[in-house]
Order: C-alpha cells, then structure tokens, then sequence
C-alpha cells in the first residue's frame, strides 16, 4: 500500500483544482492545515469529486479519511460523473473477478463479485453503475461491482411468455416458452420448453434502470423475445408487467418521468410507467425500412433526442435477418467475425416528426452497447476522445450464436469513419460480453439487497 503521504500528495493534486473552483469559500484557514488534519466535512467535498478508484484508494490512507470516505458513500454524495469503465471477465481470473478497465487511468482493476459465479452469469445491460445478470436458472440480479451490492429482481417465471415446468420429485425442471407477441402467435404456435439454464439464451435482449437503486424507488425494463418486447417491474414488484402489443425495441431513454423506446425501424414510443394503465404514445413513426443497423437513443444536454444508427458489416455468407430474432443460437460456431463498419446520428425533430442527420458531435462523445446509451462532454472527461464513439458488442444475434468469437469494440472516429482498439492486446474474454460501466460506489442498507 501507498504511504500517506504519497497517497495525500497524488490524490490533492488531482482534486483540489475542482474543489476550489466549484467551492472557492469553502476553505479558509490562517494556518496551513495537512490532509489527514483536514475537518470531515472538507475531506468529503474533495472524496466527491474524485474518479472511483482514486475514492477507494483515498479510503485506505488512514482512520479519518477512511471515515470520511464510509460516510461519503452511505449518505450517496459520491460523485455521479464518473469516466465510464469497461467490465469483463478474464481467462486468467478467477471465477468471481470482472477486470474493469479505466479510461481514465488507461489501467485494469480486479473486482471481486457476490455469487452466483459472475463468469457462468450473462450481462445483459447496465445503468447507473449497476449491472444486470442472468444466472444459471435464467433469473436476474441486479449487482453493483463496486459495493457489491446485489438485488433480485422479480422471477424469469412471471415474464408473460414464460411457465415453469416440475419434475415428479417437485423440482425446478424445464420452462415453457410461448411465441406469443400481443398481436398473435409467432410460428406455429407451440411453446419451447429450454432448460433453466437455457432460457436466457433465447429470452433477454437488453435490460434499462430509470434511477439509482440506492434511491429506492425506480423501474427496470426489459427488452426480451419474443421479437424484442417490453416488460418492466417497479421497485418491490414480485412480478413483471408485460406491454404488448408492440415488437422490435432495440434501446430505452428514462426521461422526465416517461420511458422512450426506440424500435428497429426508428419508431419511438412513450410510457408512463406509473400510470394506472400503461399505453404507448408515438413520439416518432416508421422512419427506416433498412433494417440490419442496431438502434439506439439518447438525450443530450440541450434536451433534444438523438437517435443513433450503427452499421455493422454481418459474418461473411450470413446474412442475417432481424425478423428472425429468436431463432436457434449455434453456440460454439466461432469461425465468424462482425465488425462495426459505421454510425450515423441523428436529431428527432419532434414538429415534423422526422430525422435530421448530424455530422459531428463536436466537443461531445457517445457510449453504445449493453449499457445504457450514454451522452457525455469531452470538456468535463478530459480523458475521452470528443467527437468519437464508444461501442462494446450487444447485437443479440452475432453474440449469443458465436460466443467464443472476438467481441466488436472499440473507439469510432466519427470524423473519419475508423475505429481503433480501446487496449491492446485485449483484456477480456469474449463470453459474457463486456459493457460500459460508470463506477456508483454509493452503498445500499442491507436491508434492500438479496
């Protein structure tokens, strides 16, 4: 470990700048006064603006700042804006590590998860600092790897298109999976029956939060088959709520209250979640009948909704079809390749409820992926490349049916339409795909966590 003084002189210099400009009254003192001297409360101002490895490490350095760092994280000052992260698991870790790679630093940490093992679970999105999982009976958790904090979320049973099947012994068998859309019976009908671990290959797509857990009171929505619907539960639901009957959601916004989501061919639909009764309203019709690019949208700070189109160029002589969503996965084919080819954004001019495409970010930058979409100014992330775009794989098909293949990610260059690697050579493995993680080291009463 570090010595005080070291750690004091490293972690100053990089906080005490935005300390002092966002509270230039806050410090005054005759005598000069040593970091480990400091009162509680001016310790706690400068944790709050430190990136979340420099707060753990702050944390290590003695009793008081150890105090302050505890009473920083259980009262939730910390600071939110926080550098995204990517999360992975490693070959080389054991089966409870994911790495997190700093963009800040330019340096890998190793975090240490609450079982299930976090290396035979499956990432299916992340917001807020918090990941969503499946585990092997195809249930989902929420985890934060920072505290470690972890949430059940309500049962893979109360999903609409799913029924749980007993053995004779009274155990947890099959599921049942129905193709049932709102608007009718995809194929001919008949349910899939898949093993509890099987079933999250073919059921979860992407998943959303509208808050911090730690606030107690917030929403997660599902995107699942069949064909990319919506499901959502409310903090302490024991189930989902299913809205049909609309298919082929690809991203979801939380925004002044109302859910929008974005669909393959460019629609936009609101949610009132909190309605007694919950219906969409078209924000955005039909734009697109190209269908091959993923979709995502995004706010940014003017308030305008932008609404992404990323390109990718498919595995040579397979050319998939986004209407077959939820055919079989062929789970150890891993001779094919699916590179990011190009993006393009766009603002919804909601008075002509069109598209109009925008060439730059200028000084902005995007974070597309299984994390929520994310919008961010280079000016307050010095260490991120503006006008460029940040993208791990989610497309459902290429990651689910070749799982042991390289995984699309990297850093676009929107100036110039070229990517080039976040590291080399790469950290991760390729299964469970990585993410996009903004560190939340804010803590939860134990109370509100499984």
């Amino acid at each position: 470990m570090e010595t005080c003084s070291s750690s004091l002189c490293r972690l100053f210099l990089r906080a005490l700048p935005k300390f002092f400009a966002s509270s230039p009254g806050l410090l005054k003192m005759d005598e000069p006064v040593h970091g480990t001297d400091l009162p509680r409360d001016i310790l706690t101002h400068i944790f709050a603006l430190l990136e979340t490895p420099d707060l753990v490490r702050a944390g290590a350095v003695c009793s008081s700042w150890r105090a302050a760092y505890t009473s920083l994280c259980i009262t939730g000052h910390c600071r939110l804006n926080q550098t995204p992260c990517l999360l992975y698991t490693s070959e080389s870790g054991s089966a409870s590590a994911v790495g997190l790679y700093s963009l800040a630093e330019k340096k890998a940490y190793t975090l240490t998860l609450p079982d299930p093992s976090v290396c035979r679970r499956h990432f299916i999105g992340s917001s807020y600092g918090w990941i969503v999982t499946a585990d092997e009976m195809s249930e989902l958790h929420l985890v934060n790897p920072i505290t470690g904090d972890q949430i059940a979320l309500p049962s893979v049973t109360t999903i609409e298109q799913v029924t749980l099947v007993f053995d004779c012994s009274g155990a947890v068998h099959k599921y049942e999976y129905s193709w049932y859309t709102g608007k009718g019976m995809v194929a001919d009908g008949s349910p899939s029956t898949f093993a509890p671990s099987e079933l999250r290959n073919y059921l979860f797509y992407k998943a959303f939060l509208s808050s911090d857990p730690c606030s107690g009171d917030y929403f997660v929505v599902l995107i699942h088959n069949p064909h990319s619907q919506l499901s959502f539960a409310r903090a302490g639901d024991d189930k989902w709520t299913w809205l049909p009957p609309h298919t082929y959601y690809e991203d979801c916004l939380f925004n002044d209250g109302l859910l929008y989501a974005s669909t393959l061919s460019g629609e936009i639909h609101a949610f009132d979640l909190g309605a007694p009764v919950v219906e969409a309203s078209i924000v955005l019709g039909w734009v697109k009948d190209y269908l091959l690019e993923r979709i995502y949208i995004v706010q940014a700070p003017s308030g305008e909704l932008l609404q992404i189109w990323r390109s990718l160029v498919p595995p040579q002589g397979d050319e998939e079809d986004e209407n077959d969503s939820d055919i079989e996965p062929e789970l150890n084919d891993d001779s094919q390749l699916c590179n990011t080819f190009t993006i393009n954004v766009h603002k919804v001019d909601l008075t002509s409820k069109d598209l109009v495409e925008i060439s730059s970010l200028g000084q902005n930058v995007l974070f597309l992926g299984h994390n929520q979409s994310l919008f961010l100014s280079a000016e307050e992330y010095p260490q991120l490349k503006a006008n460029h775009v940040y993208f791990t794989d989610d497309d459902f098909l290429y990651i689910t049916w070749h799982k042991n293949n390289r995984r699309d990610i990297g850093v676009f260059d929107l100036g110039n339409n070229s990517s080039e690697e976040i590291v080399s050579p790469q950290l991760w493995s390729n299964w469970p795909t990585p993410l996009w993680l903004i560190p939340n080291p804010r803590r939860m009463s134990s109370a509100c966590c499984k």
